[in-house]
């Protein structure tokens, strides 16, 4: 029996751990996706308990805290931080499989020192032992990004963001990790939702531009982006139901434009032939500006209605979207390759059964710069050691597995880098199978080259930060 969580955790073959130990454990971290706060950040803050870090935002803790019959007041209620953080402790022992269990485990390791295993009888223990780590200056935020070996961080940013707090980083010498701002235009893309019109009202305000049709929308967010550019900013995010290619001239673009932001219900055609257009004005944009463009899809957002009337929305009430066709996707790309404009592109969907189809599109449009359409890494409900695997086995049977850009974080903690970890290790794991099993030679510098690739340098080189 092996000893539960060791150095060898997730390595069973004597390839997968010198694969690991050699060269994917000493990579840094390149953080291109998350959701954490620039202002945390520029304010060096220090959190007052383990609850704040672990469950002050975290919906995958919240689902399964739900799942084991917890009270919503322990969850996002207004129960204390150690009567939320003993009924998470007591949720831990039934996540057998799951990787929330191991990735708090490996954050108590890493960054606490604690080798045990979290349940209700050791909370106090964890609780007490975690807290008193917190209180020291080495526990700051900047401090967790430094140990964790991070050089480079993307947050997610609206169109209408000031940036400040991103200024405010750039001007500060002491801080060595370099923060950058990415282009996330969601509410300038939701036609259908009953607060684009006070959206774009924002927008106008800030592009200093009155937007009233599409084409002064496409200036003001031309004009935004030169100004994300000027701080920095080469990535974009987009969160899509499905990636939908649906034309429309530029009269019926304006009648929709018009009928939203009047406050009228526009149709779910109306909402398609829109995004289809704003999606293939802002790809050929970044395309020109030398941006990333991240195309994130598969999510049926928000299904519990009384919980959003509650909570609102990114409260852990989001499922797998089992439509996402996947010649759409390819009309898409293929209407951009018309006139050779598309730009780097990564795709997620957050549906498994996409990974074939995803690597086949792939394929098609593969053109001047290595691995420039990438598969991105298995997201949200697949970051599990299944769905982990799957992903670089499909990658790897229908694309070019070594220039796959490796692992994000996705995630608004300051401590979810061990899940950079436990996707190297998980790597490693795979890799060595197919040395071992004499599907690759032992061949170590081509497989130094591949594991260190994934692990950080195919991305940094990719974003070219």
């Amino acid at each position: 029996m092996k000893q539960f969580m060791d150095k060898d955790f997730l390595l069973s073959t004597q390839s997968a751990k010198d694969l690991y130990h050699n060269y994917a454990a000493k990579m840094p971290i390149v953080d291109y996706h998350c959701h954490i706060n620039p202002q945390e950040i520029y304010e060096d803050r220090k959190f007052d308990t383990i609850t704040q870090v672990w469950l002050g935002g975290d919906h995958y803790k919240w689902r399964q805290m739900r799942s084991n019959g917890v009270e919503e007041k322990y969850i996002t209620g207004d129960a204390t931080d150690r009567e939320k953080f003993q009924k998470w402790a007591e949720t831990m022992p039934k996540l057998i499989g799951n990787p929330l269990y191991h990735w708090s485990h490996l954050e108590l390791q890493r960054y606490f020192g604690y080798t045990g295993y979290l349940n209700g009888d050791t909370a106090e223990e964890v609780w007490n032992l975690c807290n008193e780590k917190l209180h020291q200056d080495s526990m700051s935020v900047r401090n967790l990004i430094r140990q964790s070996n991070v050089t480079v961080i993307c947050t997610t940013d609206d169109p209408a963001d000031t940036l400040e707090w991103h200024q405010k980083i750039a001007a500060d010498s002491t801080f060595e990790v370099k923060v950058l701002p990415a282009w996330r235009p969601d509410k300038a893309m939701n036609v259908e939702k009953p607060d684009f019109a006070v959206y774009i009202e924002k927008l106008s305000a800030a592009s200093n531009m009155e937007i009233k049709d599409f084409a002064s929308l496409k200036a003001a967010l031309k004009n935004r982006m030169e100004f994300f550019a000027s701080q920095g900013c080469c990535v974009s995010d987009h969160a899509l139901e499905y990636v939908m290619y649906v034309p429309a001239d530029d009269a019926e673009l304006d009648a929709i434009f018009a009928k939203s932001v009047s406050g009228k219900a526009v149709t779910k055609e109306e909402e398609l032939k829109y995004k289809t257009a704003f999606m293939l004005f802002v790809a050929k944009e970044y395309n020109r500006m030398g941006w990333i463009m991240q195309l994130h899809y598969g999510c049926k957002r928000d299904n519990n209605a009384y919980m959003f009337e509650q909570l609102g929305p990114d409260t852990g009430f989001d499922c797998i979207n089992n439509y996402a066709p996947s010649a759409q996707m390819a009309d898409y790309l293929n209407a951009l390759s018309a006139t050779d404009e598309i730009p780097k592109t990564i795709i997620y969907s957050l549906n498994p059964n996409d990974n074939a189809s995803i690597g086949t599109i792939l394929g098609c449009f593969q053109s001047q710069y290595p691995g420039k359409i990438q598969q991105g890494s298995a997201w949200w409900f697949n970051d599990h050691k299944t769905g982990m695997t799957d992903q670089m086995t499909s990658l790897a049977n229908l694309g070019c597995l070594g220039n796959f850009i490796g692992m994000l974080t996705d995630s608004r903690s300051f401590l979810s880098y061990t899940r950079h970890e436990y996707f190297r290790r998980i790597l490693c794991e795979l890799v060595g199978g197919w040395v071992d099993n004499g599907e690759y030679p032992d061949d170590q510098k081509a497989l130094k080259e591949i594991i260190e690739g994934i692990s950080y340098n195919n991305a940094m080189n990719y974003f070219g930060f």
